[in-house]
């Protein structure tokens, strides 16, 4: 059996699920360079635990480095035998010890980029960043935008293996879509009145584009619902919302896991406006459920996963109108043939998947 140690900086859920998964066809040890309880931005229902296929390490702190823990002793992990070893990023302070403790003693190694955006650098940061990225012997990519990314920041295309990234596991995915009678009745359970509704979810944050998507709403008839999930809004938000006189937009504040579901599979349509998400796993989640997606061509999960026309739309940006003209284009598409088509794009993205990819790419790969 293959033994494969994983370098990473907290134990996400979506990560721990995916190494339990792993380490029931290889034997997965897992550094963690930070610890849970200092990432004070997320919510404590966010957290999952392990089930105990693969050996979980907490890495002890040496010292901290802007908020991140650089951890030394790595290195003893380093020395030992194992068939693969594989840093999950390159920004975390503990992974480019490592990558350089591991050049300067000729160990191969692994980087795994969930998602990348290509940016205007200026030339040091582009050089920095291709010295980091370009450092590895193999590269682990979600996808061809990612990959991309990689070949601009110095990986070389050859060795790179693609894998289906994702959140979700195979029980995750709906079978089929609610019948319209069933979507009615959960919409009258949550007091969704409109006739047709969008939904959204993420923190009111500059870069989740949600003033965006309320002056795109302005343009959009009262008859529309937008239902926006998340945290509580800002001042900044409550006025715009208040100057536009959105009263056919909702800001629902933070939602339970199963009402979160019941919006999910009461609306139409997903909106996520974000100026940069370098994945988004929630456009996965809104497939899962039968939704059509329109997102913005700085997600890249939506990049990858969204057929325009076919199961949703790609905006630019920041366009308030563009995005206002696919929302009102949509409502004239069938919607169901719509959501269908996200739940056959999303079907191959799951975290059985997702091992399964990895472990012919380390069977296959070295």
């Amino acid at each position: 059996m293959k033994r494969v140690l994983f370098l990473t900086n907290y134990p996400s859920p979506y990560r721990v699920r995916f190494f339990d998964e792993l380490g029931k066809r290889m034997d997965v040890t897992v550094l963690f360079a930070d610890r849970i309880e200092d990432k004070k931005h997320r919510n404590a229902s966010w957290y999952v635990p392990s089930a105990g296929s693969f050996r979980s390490v907490q890495l002890k702190k040496t010292l901290t480095v802007k908020s991140n823990s650089l951890c030394l002793e790595v290195t003893k992990w380093l020395k030992q035998p194992f068939d693969h070893i594989v840093v999950c990023g390159y920004s975390n302070p503990t992974v480019i010890y490592a990558m350089a403790w591991m050049r300067a003693h000729r160990i191969p190694f692994w980087m795994e980029v969930d998602g990348g955006l290509i940016r205007e650098d200026s030339s040091w940061k582009h050089r920095i960043k291709s010295s980091l990225v370009g450092c590895a012997d193999r590269w682990l990519s979600s996808g061809r935008y990612t990959t991309d990314y990689l070949v601009h920041y110095g990986a070389k295309k050859e060795t790179i293996w693609e894998y289906p990234f994702t959140s979700l596991t195979e029980a995750d995915l709906r079978s089929s879509l609610l019948q319209p009678q069933e979507k009615e009745a959960l919409r009258r359970e949550l007091g969704m009145e409109e006739d047709s509704c969008f939904l959204a979810i993420g923190q009111f944050i500059h870069r989740k584009g949600f003033d965006v998507l309320l002056r795109a709403a302005a343009a959009l008839p009262e008859n529309a619902g937008i239902y926006i999930v998340g945290g509580e809004p800002t001042q900044e938000y409550q006025n715009l919302h208040r100057e536009l006189g959105l009263k056919h937009v909702h800001f629902l504040g933070f939602q339970s896991k199963e009402t979160l579901v019941k919006y999910y599979m009461a609306s139409d349509v997903f909106v996520l406006p974000t100026r940069e998400d370098i994945w988004g796993l929630v456009v996965e989640e809104a497939m899962a459920y039968g939704l059509p997606v329109i997102t913005t061509d700085r997600c890249v999960a939506g990049l990858e996963l969204v057929e325009s026309g076919v199961n949703g739309y790609i905006v630019p940006v920041g366009d308030a109108e563009a995005l206002a003209e696919k929302m009102g284009q949509i409502l004239t598409c069938d919607l169901r043939a719509m959501g269908q088509a996200s739940l056959e794009k999303i079907r191959p993205y799951t975290i059985e998947n997702m091992a399964r990819g990895h472990e012919a790419i380390f069977e296959n790969g070295s």
